[in-house]
């Protein structure tokens, strides 16, 4: 069963197809990493992991990469604050961060680059952008000014800017008519930070250089289904595919797919801001099963309120669930119910991830099915047919993460 997603680009319906190789190429934007991740993060890698999760259980084969950004001046500003070097508060945060993706059941990307082994790349394509005759100097910074293209080209950056963009302090919207297509190349810098040299002298590239080089060199370009959370569309998707668009003439991804924000008090969670609760505190509290069935439980388009009292609804209603689940496959006495019971689920739970990654559809068909479940005096699995409803409950387990057994 394909699974087609509605393309952020285009607004257009999409299947997932594996590429030339017969691999479908899965790049998602990873961490900057100088703080914890939050859970408006692990509300986006797990749509992702289900995505994965659902093409490998259509017997397809997945390259799943994952950039780290290791290079950046928010590592620098807090490594000087902690007094430790910028590459020290880096490792220790990548490391936390994939603690926290495992600790959630998000499988791990096959491959996890990171910035700083890339920037000779990104000098390439920097150089590459150079020939094109639109990058121009300002002080100390090489910016590259994309031309107009035609409408569905690449993602809006005109009126409709605020429909996919989230202007944070510090990080106000260009006011420049044009200045919003613009972006940074190379910014030459001396100091305590790491640099790397150039044509144009020491210093870092510029941040959306990094996923079309990684995601070039890993995978090729375009990659079949790319994305993050809502707020990354502008500016860096829509830098990453000008470039795609200006070297090679394609877009970056074939899909594109972009989350709803987790919001806490009305605001996004944002690690720049401080409104965040991370992923390990709520993995504390509630359990990995429970808080992957609060996030999952709204569409991923959708924005989330963060709520503790809601999570802790959300959190006894999976946990009925599974308790009703286990108890019908349990050993015992047989009941009215046979394994295609659990077949209609599962099947029903494949169809409603095909069609739009729903999510939402299977946290309520699951619900619906338990609470079947516990108005059914008999209470368990018809004799005989134990094994095979749990191999259909798995299939469900496999493709959502969410443990039921």
């Amino acid at each position: 069963m394909p699974l087609a997603l509605e393309d952020s680009l285009s607004g257009g319906w999409r299947t997932i197809r594996p590429g030339p190789q017969g691999v479908v190429a899965l790049y998602v934007c990873g961490p900057t990493v100088y703080d914890s991740a939050h859970v408006g993060h692990a509300r986006t890698y797990l749509y992702f992991d289900v995505a994965r999760r659902f093409l490998e259980g259509e017997r397809l084969r997945v390259r799943h990469v994952m950039n780290v950004t290791d290079v950046e001046d928010k590592i620098d500003l807090r490594a000087r604050a902690l007094g430790v070097s910028s590459i020290a508060l880096a490792r220790r945060e990548e490391r936390a961060f994939f603690r926290d993706l495992e600790g959630l059941g998000i499988l791990a990307p096959q491959c996890r680059p990171r910035a700083s082994d890339y920037v000779p790349e990104m000098v390439r394509v920097a150089r590459a952008l150079e020939r094109t005759g639109r990058v121009r100097r300002t002080g100390d910074e090489w910016v590259y000014e994309p031309p107009v293209r035609p409408e569905g080209e690449n993602f809006p950056t005109g009126r409709e800017l605020a429909r996919h963009a989230v202007p944070e302090r510090g990080h106000p919207f260009p006011s420049k008519v044009g200045g919003e297509r613009a972006f940074l190349v190379w910014k030459r810098q001396a100091g305590s930070g790491p640099t790397w040299p150039s044509p144009w002298g020491r210093g870092v590239p510029g941040w959306h250089l990094e996923c079309y080089s990684m995601a070039r060199r890993l995978l090729g370009i375009p990659v079949d289904l790319h994305g993050g959370a809502r707020d990354l569309i502008y500016p860096h998707h829509y830098a990453g595919n000008e470039i795609a668009l200006a070297l090679g003439g394609v877009r970056f991804s074939r899909t594109f797919l972009h989350t709803g924000f987790v919001l806490q008090e009305g605001a996004k969670m944002s690690k720049s801001t401080g409104n965040l609760v991370p992923i390990r505190a709520a993995l504390a509290a509630v359990g990995p099963g429970a808080l992957r069935w609060f996030l999952l439980r709204p569409r991923y388009t959708d924005r989330l309120g963060w709520r503790e009292k809601e999570l802790a609804r959300s959190g006894e209603e999976y946990r009925e669930v599974r308790r009703a689940i286990r108890r019908w496959l349990s050993p015992g006495a047989g009941g009215p119910w046979g394994s295609s019971r659990a077949r209609d689920l599962s099947e029903g739970a494949r169809r409603d991830l095909a069609q739009g990654l729903r999510t939402d559809r299977v946290v309520q068909r699951l619900t619906r099915f338990a609470a079947e479940l516990r108005r059914n005096a008999a209470g368990r699995v018809a004799r005989g047919e134990r094994i095979a409803a749990r191999r259909w409950v798995h299939a469900i387990e496999l493709r959502t993460g969410i443990p039921l057994l």
